[in-house]
């Protein structure tokens, strides 16, 4: 089992960032895909960006050059670093840990409970 706990989320301003942290534990062989995905009213869940333990990153083309994904595996948590943040980043976002380098969110069977990112213009 993998348990993942999110926090960071928050209001800002577009323009501003904001820092997520993903906190996981729990079998360290089901989680070598850690990624960000969100959810906005109304639509399907999207994924952000994943980190594997050799960091390789991959991340959505909505994203790249905004948001850095990264791991600090002493304390096995992992960042998602928001810069340049645009009111269509407004979503849920999620953590999750999957055992293959994908963005698909079927691909992934543990998730966090979400942090709520707000962006107003």
């Amino acid at each position: 089992q993998v348990q993942l706990v999110e926090s960071g989320g928050g209001s800002v301003q577009a323009g501003g960032s904001l820092r997520l942290s993903c906190a996981a534990s729990g079998d360290p062989f089901r989680r070598y895909c850690m990624a960000w995905f969100r959810q906005a009213p109304g639509k399907e869940r999207e994924g952000v960006a994943c980190f594997v333990r050799m960091g390789t990153t991959t991340y959505a083309d909505s994203v790249k050059g905004r948001f850095t994904i990264s791991q600090d595996n002493a304390k096995n948590i992992w960042y998602l670093q928001m810069n340049s943040l645009k009111p269509e980043d407004t979503a849920m976002y999620y953590c999750a840990a999957g055992p293959i380098f994908s963005l698909a969110p079927e691909q992934f069977g543990y998730w966090g409970q979400g942090t709520q990112v707000t962006v107003s213009s």
